[in-house]
């Protein structure tokens, strides 16, 4: 796995990896074909079946260097057959193969989102996070918040994640051995020690260039059930997560501002093309999510959910019901592809199927049909 992770950083682009990895089923049926990669695609193009017949040592040092590595640094490697590798990501078409964790945060938390934006936000921007984040906090329902770790819309997620006990996880676009910008040393140490994380893609010794930022950034999108542009220039990072998230089907949330301001451009503009839903509060999010009922599901749950043998559904129930026998367990995102009903209603009808112990929900936002 470590071997393909390496080709990936280099020589085999991120969606050919992730691609010869579902097809082959494992890392070990691709090496033991390296030597005729079509046994495994037979429409592999000439680039990859000549690469696979090179001299692939400088990459098997590699990988056996990197996992030393992290051994010794106490550097977890989450591999993508790995049941804690997050589940959201795992169907995304270019997910990494191995995460390199350091932390305990639960990747496959119930409810996950990313906040991002400018690395030149203001005093506004500072204060939408903090009030969004405090009232998240008082719900009280199962969040995580991600972001990237970096100047600004980022740093201030994650202060404020930190500060109201919610897990947050930082997605960094360089080797464990490092943290960039330095100066944000200790909030990734609290975030470590506590009850977050740091995740890479990247090998210790990968300096933070300019295009792993724009590549991390997938990363940060998949991890999520919605990314949230909190300021934004007409142009930015954060509108690359905005789009990315879209094109993964996930929500895109955007914080409006006044029109002329230079880091609301981006925001109003998404706002306008209808590519985000206009968010102004905690409440907004829920309620755009269908998260508003987690609190009184969680209170259910804890008395206990019974199931009656004769349990009445709505339309949208049942064909939410024939596609978990079908497909089998599914995350929200295949339910709305495969029953075509908008996520509001899947959100809520999982929610009402929940009630009534027909489903159960399990991790990454993954529903599984009971009985």
């Amino acid at each position: 796995m470590l071997l393909l992770a390496s080709l990936a950083t280099g020589r085999l682009s991120l969606s050919d990896a992730k691609t010869l990895y579902d097809t082959a089923g494992s890392a070990t049926v691709i090496w033991e074909n390296r030597n005729d990669i079509r046994q495994i695609i037979p429409d592999a193009t000439d680039r990859l079946v000549e690469l696979f017949r090179e001299d692939l040592s400088y990459h098997e040092r590699k990988a056996e260097e990197e996992q030393k590595w992290a051994e010794e640094n106490h550097v977890r490697m989450v591999t993508i057959d790995d049941p804690d590798y997050p589940e959201r990501l795992r169907h995304c078409h270019d997910a990494p193969l191995v995460l390199f964790m350091r932390g305990k945060a639960d990747l496959n938390a119930k409810h996950i989102i990313n906040v991002v934006g400018t690395r030149k936000c203001t005093p506004y921007g500072q204060d939408v996070i903090n009030s969004i984040v405090k009232d998240l906090a008082a719900t009280g329902i199962d969040i995580t918040i991600a972001s990237g770790l970096a100047y600004g819309i980022d740093i201030t997620a994650h202060r404020a994640a930190l500060q109201h006990n919610i897990p947050t996880v930082g997605v960094v676009a360089h080797g464990q051995d490092m943290i960039y910008p330095y100066i944000h040393r200790t909030e990734a140490n609290k975030m470590v020690t506590g009850n977050g994380s740091v995740i890479t893609e990247y090998f210790h010794g990968t300096r933070p260039e300019a295009r792993n930022f724009l590549q991390r950034n997938r990363i940060i999108a998949g991890l999520s059930d919605a990314t949230i542009v909190v300021e934004s220039a007409s142009h930015g990072g954060g509108l690359v997560t905005a789009r990315i998230a879209s094109d993964y089907g996930r929500e895109v949330f955007a914080v409006p501002g006044p029109v002329n301001a230079e880091f609301s451009k981006g925001c109003n503009n998404l706002i306008r093309d209808n590519k985000a839903a206009l968010i102004t509060s905690a409440q907004d999010i829920l309620n755009l999510m269908s998260w508003e009922n987690s609190a009184i599901l969680q209170k259910a749950r804890a008395e206990g959910i019974e199931r009656s043998l004769f349990v009445d559904l709505t339309t949208e129930e049942q064909r939410i019901v024939d596609a978990l026998k079908e497909h089998g367990d599914s995350q929200t995102n295949m339910l709305v592809a495969y029953t075509t009903l908008p996520i509001n209603t899947i959100t809520t009808s999982l929610f009402a199927l929940e009630m009534k112990g027909v489903v159960k929900a399990m991790s990454g936002n993954t529903y599984h049909l009971i009985g």
